[in-house]
């Protein structure tokens, strides 16, 4: 469905010794260009290639003082060939399997929200109260890629999505036991801690799976779950509150949770195709622990938003995000008064609107991002990342504010009644499904080898927005308004346009003199550190490091604690 091009895909052999290989011949030529200086990323088979999983490939850099153990580019060529590893039946199984998986998280963050009162009942505390636990539940969802993110990166997608699978079901069924206001407060922030991988890996396995004339596409599928899920939730939520427990909601996480789990244990592959951790090959005990605590610091996550074309593209999807939770957080307390609604169930068709609006720019959005890439591939005879973009402005400047502002200030006024609501509703449901797909390939298309990385920085900067919207928009509309409330959310998204066009225009000088500036940093650090194991009088040579088979293969040679430093780059 979402594949343009299949070839097949021969790994080459371990240290590049079959040079009668096809692919071997190719990879290293084979690659996505962007239109900026690259860092190539070459084949290397691993002895037990034939254990079923995916072919992953090694950076070959030398482990000396003269290259880090990470690329300190911002784009890393990568062969064209990797893309091919799947037949195009198999790469659809796993989109649809993870957009599975992506919608359990944010239905988990709005489903409560029907069923609000019920528990504050139940523990004897106040809908404010619950609504803060709803906040948090927003706010660990944005920390936690930051941990994620670069997991992913080391130890592969698979084993992340097994470990918080798990976790996202042990913490659902204990949500679902809590006996007290403590429990549920904690179990609760732990599945939003777990549930958020969800997203983080699917889009990063879309970049690994998926050419990036191809990603857009694939994207908008992935991404109808993680948007339709915050849409259904409330509905689903109205329906189980009305006939039955509230404590049923959490029972049906709990099960969709264990589906997730099944489903990625069986038909998940390992799909990067370059584990960090296979750069430490010979490294021992505390050297190799140190390296791998700095590759899976949150701190490089943060570190990424140095690059302001990647702060203010996040910007951009916190604008959405946020838009998109102050509309659905207060629909209940907003429409269920101006229309005379008297059940959850009844407030809970509102949330049908937008979600069908997700659901029908599935079709369109992702393909319609693709086709602006390729236009421009043809147009300049070179892709560049921040073309993606252009097929998200118009939506994000004029089509969502334009919606907002017409649903805020309408229900403000009691002008055009249900239809209009509902047909506004929808349509900016459909526009956001133009945007994100944009914006989420074009984070996995910047830097390619970092993609889950940039990803992870992009999520954390929209669910730290999302919480925020989740916290204030009630106290807000109750001082301000509705239509003013709007209004704002309005100028935020007009806003994040402006971000994204920005962006585009100067994103790739932006990356140029960002990496010259931590090319010159990690060469600065480097010598320093020669200098200063020079002046202590250590020898280069440290038995249990790299450094006695990088001497023996002639290669310059450094200290462990030289790489931690350029890990740190």
């Amino acid at each position: 469905m979402f594949e343009s091009k299949e070839t097949d895909f021969q790994p080459a052999h371990h240290g590049g010794q079959n040079h009668n290989s096809p692919s071997s011949s190719s990879s290293s030529n084979s690659s996505i260009h962007s239109g900026d200086t690259t860092e190539s990323i070459r084949p290397a088979a691993r002895p037990d290639a034939d254990d079923g999983e995916l072919e992953r490939y090694s950076t070959h850099q030398s482990m000396g003082p003269d290259m880090p153990v990470e690329p300190v580019d911002s784009v890393v060529d990568v062969p064209d060939e990797i893309y091919d590893r799947l037949p195009p039946h198999r790469k659809l199984v796993i989109v649809l399997l993870l957009s599975f998986c992506s919608f359990l998280s944010p239905v988990s963050s709005t489903s409560v929200l029907a069923a609000t009162p019920e528990i504050a009942a139940e523990y004897s505390t106040t809908g404010s109260i619950i609504n803060l636990v709803n906040a948090l539940y927003m706010l660990f969802m944005g920390l936690s890629p930051m941990f994620w993110g670069p997991l992913s990166q080391v130890y592969g997608r698979r084993l992340i999505t097994l470990i918080t699978a798990v976790g996202f079901l042990g913490c659902s069924i204990g949500t679902a036991l809590s006996p007290n206001l403590g429990a549920f407060f904690v179990f609760r922030l732990l599945t939003a801690f777990e549930g958020t991988s969800f997203i983080l890996v699917g889009a990063s396995v879309i970049g690994d799976i998926y050419r990036p004339t191809e990603r857009g596409t694939a994207t908008g599928w992935f991404l109808s779950g993680t948007l339709v899920g915050p849409a259904l939730g409330p509905f689903i939520g109205g329906i189980i509150v009305t006939y039955t427990s509230w404590r049923v909601i959490f029972w049906l996480q709990s099960g969709l949770a264990g589906v997730a789990a099944v489903g990625s244990y069986f038909l998940l592959p390992e799909t990067i195709y370059h584990m960090k951790i296979d750069d430490l090959v010979g490294y021992t005990g505390v050297a190799k622990a140190k390296v791998v605590l700095g590759m899976i610091s949150p701190w490089r996550v943060v570190r990424l938003w140095e690059y302001p074309n990647l702060f203010l593209t996040g910007l951009s999807s916190a604008s959405l995000v946020w838009n998109m939770y102050s509309l659905l957080t207060p629909i209940r307390y907003v429409i269920n008064p101006r229309y005379h609604l008297t059940t959850p169930m009844q407030g809970g068709l509102f949330y049908l609107a937008p979600g069908c609006g997700y659901l029908v720019g599935t079709f369109v959005g992702g393909r319609y991002a693709d086709f602006v890439v390729k236009k421009y591939i043809k147009k300049r005879g070179v892709r560049i990342p921040e073309d993606r973009m252009y097929s998200a402005l118009p939506f994000m400047g004029i089509v969502i504010p334009g919606c907002v502002l017409i649903y805020g200030w309408c229900v403000e006024k009691d002008v055009g009644g249900i239809p209009l609501t509902i047909v506004v509703l929808f349509l900016q449901g459909v526009a956001q499904l133009f945007c994100f797909p944009s914006l989420n390939t074009y984070c996995l298309d910047v830097m390619p080898g970092r993609g889950a990385e940039v990803i992870a920085g992009n999520y954390a900067m929209r669910y730290l927005f999302a919480c925020g919207a989740t916290a204030i928009v009630l106290p807000a509309i109750n001082n301000i308004g509705v239509g003013w409330f709007s209004t704002i959310s309005a100028l935020f998204v007009f806003a994040g346009a402006v971000c994204a066009y920005v962006s585009i225009r100067r994103g790739g000088q932006w990356r140029r003199s960002i990496d010259a500036k931590r090319k010159r940093r990690a060469t600065k650090r480097i010598l320093d550190e020669k200098n200063n194991d020079d002046d202590d009088g250590n020898p280069a040579r440290i038995l249990g490091s790299p450094a006695d088979s990088d001497s023996a293969r002639g290669n310059p040679v450094t200290t462990p604690r030289a790489r931690e430093k350029k890990e740190e780059v």
